[in-house]
């Protein structure tokens, strides 16, 4: 197992064509929780931009590689460490897409790596859809003379938050969201979870931020054009998951845990949902 930087760094990670079709909206948003019509009901149906982060995956049945040029990682090492959306534009209820990806960078944490990947994704006449960068955790992948790069420690928001919004999860909640292309068996597997250290599985990161961005979205009522989160803590499905949210920051906890931190660009009126 090992990283090279020099081949790994600004690496093209391809061009993905996908398509997605109403039925891949609507389980998306009820693998997040969505009981409301407007997200599952198709006359009135509004897409959640966070869909557009599954969507180039959503049809794969396999677990996922990690398979990156100069990287060489083993999947049980790894976990989400945080995600960014940027919208351009909203996604309609079906269509196609290309998305453009680069490892944009590699991080040498010491004990652990830091991988950054960012896709571009447009329609096929080229209409910028959205952004989004993601990195990846892989412990004991450290100490191979890379740069440590930024820090991800986040001051804590001042004074009381504008508001607290609760969303529950299901028990069940991870074996809905598996069917938006994440076959990860650290989210249903009790003993691939124990190999990664936890008392059992775990629900999806992907999942947890979906369902914070839905419950600010529908706080506001307009779509929030660029949400970042830092995966803080494990949820497991049946928690219940507490937001406080600022004008522009939330922290999301269970419990006194604080399990996802980070910042949202104030709704736009641009990209108001119907």
């Amino acid at each position: 197992m090992s990283i090279d930087p020099e081949i790994a760094v600004g690496a093209s990670l391809g061009v993905r064509e996908f398509e997605w079709s109403s039925s891949d909206v609507i389980l998306y948003h009820l693998a997040i929780g969505a009981t409301e019509l407007r997200y599952a009901f198709e006359p009135q149906l509004t897409v959640l931009p966070t869909f557009g982060i599954v969507a180039p995956t959503f049809h794969m049945t396999e677990p996922p590689a990690v398979v990156f040029p100069g990287i060489d990682i083993d999947l049980a090492d790894t976990l989400h460490g945080s995600q960014q959306i940027t919208v351009h534009n909203l996604l309609p209820v079906a269509g196609k897409a290309r998305a453009t990806g680069r490892i944009a960078d590699v991080y040498d944490k010491g004990s652990a790596a830091v991988i950054v990947t960012e896709y571009e994704v447009a329609d096929l006449a080229g209409t910028p859809l959205y952004t989004m960068r993601s990195e990846i955790f892989a412990r004991g992948h450290g100490g191979f003379g890379g740069q440590r790069g930024p820090s991800a420690r986040t001051t804590a928001p001042d004074g009381p938050p504008d508001i607290v919004l609760v969303t529950s999860t299901l028990p069940q909640q991870a074996l809905w969201y598996q069917l938006c292309g994440d076959r990860n068996p650290l989210h249903v597997d009790p003993d691939f979870a124990a190999r990664a250290g936890f008392p059992r599985p775990i629900l999806h990161g992907l999942c947890t931020y979906g369902m914070v961005y839905k419950s600010i979205v529908d706080h506001f009522g307009t779509a929030v054009p660029e949400f970042q989160a830092r995966f803080a803590g494990a949820v497991f499905p049946g928690d219940t998951l507490r937001t406080r949210l600022w004008h522009n920051r939330f922290e999301t906890y269970v419990d006194d845990r604080l399990v996802l931190t980070g910042a949202h660009t104030p709704a736009s009126p641009a990209l108001r949902q119907s």
